[in-house]
């Protein structure tokens, strides 16, 4: 990771260590890398969630962006993915989305696709640092050579829309859902998307306020949801987090159905078709054993990344698969998609579970789950506190204890968050009961480094 970009762009709590100065600088390195010696003035779109902060942010880093010579196109508030689609679809150079998705409000991010709908690679990033921190020249144009802030007249998010709805090959019919906005940017497309089928649906958490985005709802606080679903009759319940770039699944008894699952179960179905490429799903090395033995028991090949939806997109790419994701609901369909998209995901969940007639409990079902524990250890002192304890020999020798104690009937997965201060601690157990004394264990200890 580098100084100011982690595994999912830039992250901070806003006015503490993400501002508008900061904003105004990446704007302006933005244009600077696009123009790049090139005569014709780059475009620049920009999507936000519905933060308080979003609006701060997305003025400064327009007014950057426009010192640096480059046009913009404020999008408005719109899905991660939305932004990512819309940079291909409109030819434009580069895409920003301001959101710090599943995070509290008091958070933001800046997160850049660039023309093809990709995120940075790692060098373009650090030269962007390099111009924040004056170690590199950032371009400020004069006179005619000021970019213009253009209008999209909401024609970009009716686009995402049909491109969504076109992206099922058959009707969705038949099905009671309820839709949980997670008071973020699902709110802005999911009741327009979702009208378009022929379900009887219910929006919840569709009415942000500027402070309650992921407020106990969305696919991170998902019990209101089981609780709703069964209570309402409802034939399932479909989750987003605040960018919409997450989608998690209740079924009609109100339990959870995870990215994992939501994965088996349409990797199946395009595998039955002959739609599945080489055979092969890319999960990451969260993804429970039972995932792995549903796909061998279905002759799908699981291939496993490292945790973060970058490195599950490039793995896809390298073994030339079409479905990848993780657990969380962030799910890409390289076919359609270059980032993970929920609303992507609901619709063609939805389309599998209308065409197998089929309960959502049923298919979910089919898929062995084995007792997952996941704790965190708050961290302070940033990623440089976080690798230090990561490469303690204390830490190592206390995993590899517990790992003995398991018997070699589980596993043990230690690993730093990407974007935020915590270290996270996964044990897989035959009872749940096991896996909370290890993973307690070893948060213990790391709390003690």
């Amino acid at each position: 990771m580098g100084k100011y970009f982690g595994t999912d762009g830039i992250r901070g709590v806003v006015n503490e260590t993400l501002d508008a100065q900061l904003a105004y600088k990446v704007g302006c390195a933005a244009a600077t890398v696009l123009l790049n010696g090139q005569e014709k003035r780059p475009l620049i779109l920009i999507g936000k969630d519905t933060r308080i902060s979003s609006d701060m942010l997305e003025a400064a880093l327009i007014a950057g962006i426009c010192s640096g010579g480059a046009d913009v196109m404020p999008l408005g508030v719109l899905p991660t993915p939305a932004v990512a689609y819309l940079t291909v679809r409109l030819e434009a150079q580069m895409g920003i989305v301001i959101s710090a998705s599943h995070n509290p409000f008091e958070h933001n991010g800046i997160k850049i696709f660039n023309g093809q709908g990709y995120k940075l690679p790692d060098a373009l990033e650090e030269r962007i640092e390099r111009m924040i921190d004056g170690a590199e020249p950032c371009l400020v144009k004069t006179h005619g050579g000021l970019g213009r802030v253009i209008s999209d007249d909401g024609r970009g998010a009716e686009m995402y829309i049909d491109y969504l709805a076109g992206a099922v090959g058959g009707e969705i019919r038949g099905l009671r859902v309820a839709i949980d906005c997670a008071n973020g940017a699902a709110s802005e497309t999911a009741g327009r998307l979702f009208s378009k089928f022929g379900i009887d649906f219910e929006l919840l958490h569709d009415h942000p306020n500027g402070v309650n985005i992921n407020d106990g709802c969305g696919s991170t606080h998902i019990d209101s949801l089981c609780r709703i679903v069964t209570a309402g009759g409802f034939d399932l319940g479909l989750a987003f987090d605040g960018d919409a770039d997450r989608c998690l699944c209740v079924d009609e008894k109100g339990e959870v159905v995870d990215g994992d699952k939501m994965m088996a179960i349409m990797g199946l179905a395009m595998k039955e078709r002959g739609a599945l490429k080489n055979n092969a799903i890319v999960a990451t090395v969260m993804s429970n054993i039972g995932f792995h033995e549903f796909a061998g028991k279905n002759g799908i090949e699981l291939l496993c990344a490292a945790v973060g939806d970058r490195n599950v997109l490039e793995l896809m790419l390298e073994r030339g698969c079409n479905l990848g994701g993780e657990q969380s609901g962030h799910i890409i369909f390289l076919d359609d998609a270059t980032t993970g998209d929920g609303q992507l995901a609901a619709v063609r969940f939805l389309s599998v579970v209308s065409a197998s007639m089929k309960a959502v409990s049923a298919l979910a079902g089919a898929v062995p789950q084995y007792p997952q524990v996941l704790q965190n250890a708050k961290i302070t002192g940033g990623n440089a506190a976080k690798d230090a304890i990561m490469s303690s020999p204390r830490l190592k020798e206390a995993v590899a204890q517990e790992e003995k104690r398991l018997g070699g009937t589980g596993r043990i997965l230690v690993r730093p968050s990407g974007t935020e201060a915590l270290i996270r601690v996964m044990v897989e157990a035959k009872t749940e009961e096991t896996a909370s004394e290890a993973a307690s264990k070893l948060i213990n200890m790391i709390k003690s480094l």
